[in-house]
């Protein structure tokens, strides 16, 4: 089974899709255009939150594990002139990248996926980060009209991220148990099992892994499952392109019920 990214590749592909973004701010028409994959946000609000936000992670990684994150607002503000706030969003990718890289992977951090199957170390935060960043310089892209599905390799640890992070849980599914699986045409494979005792995720092994069953039928079959590219699997987890934009077999009710589900509330 392929392994997760390693913590050097999450760094290289925090800063690639970073000058990504940047990019793509930088060939924009005007800082004042709406985003609309964020319709509540204009370019310049989308750049300030990017900034802001790593910044904010890069002194929560700094401050160990049971320090609360400190206010972004301690850092100097997003300066209005394109030149300047591209200069800013790269000394916060860059104090993001500082921070990860003096802690390494393993130390602990503080995270907000407490129950979730994610670990809370510096490694989890740059692998959540990693998704954060590509998913908004999607966004910026999408703003340009020239939108571009995430990297392979950046979408393919999207789906695990997401799902471990996101969609585990030790707080108990109040329906009946189910399995959805989702399938990357790449060739990968995750279910999420929901039950009383909560919501768990694993990646499926390969079909040619898979011993085969008398008539060949499986007896593991999901109650529901979801296909596209990686990349349009992470792009419908973060609401940036229709669920329907990916092909959908079984009870397609499990979709809106996991979508309604608030397990901390």
């Amino acid at each position: 089974m392929e392994k997760t990214l390693e913590f050097p590749d999450l760094l290289r592909l925090i800063d690639e899709r970073s000058t990504a973004f940047r990019a793509a701010v930088a060939s924009a028409p005007s800082l004042d255009v709406q985003v609309p994959t964020c319709p509540e946000w204009t370019l310049f609000d989308l750049v300030q939150h990017l900034g802001e936000g790593r910044r904010s992670w890069a002194a929560t990684v700094a401050a160990g594990p049971t320090a609360p994150a400190k206010s972004a607002s301690e850092g100097p503000a997003a300066p209005r002139e394109r030149e300047a706030l591209l200069a800013w969003l790269t000394a916060s990718t860059q104090q993001l990248l500082d921070a990860l890289r003096e802690a390494g992977p393993d130390r602990g951090c503080w995270t907000w996926w407490g129950t979730s199957q994610s670990p809370q170390t510096c490694g989890a935060v740059a692998r959540h980060q990693l998704q954060e960043i590509a998913v908004h310089t999607y966004d910026a892209q999408v703003t340009l009209g020239a939108p571009q599905p995430l990297p392979d390799e950046v979408a393919l640890d999207g789906v695990e991220e997401f799902l471990s992070t996101c969609c585990t849980t030790t707080a108990a599914w109040p329906h009946e148990p189910a399995a959805v699986d989702y399938h990357a045409t790449e060739g990968r494979s995750w279910r999420n099992w929901l039950s009383a005792d909560g919501a768990r995720a694993a990646r499926l092994p390969t079909p040619d892994t898979v011993p085969a069953t008398a008539g060949g039928e499986d007896p593991d079959a999901a109650d529901a499952s979801a296909r596209g590219t990686a990349s349009e699997l992470v792009l419908a987890f973060y609401g940036r392109i229709p669920l329907d934009s990916l092909k959908l077999d079984g009870d397609r009710r499990l979709f809106d019920l996991l979508i309604a589900w608030e397990p901390d509330e």
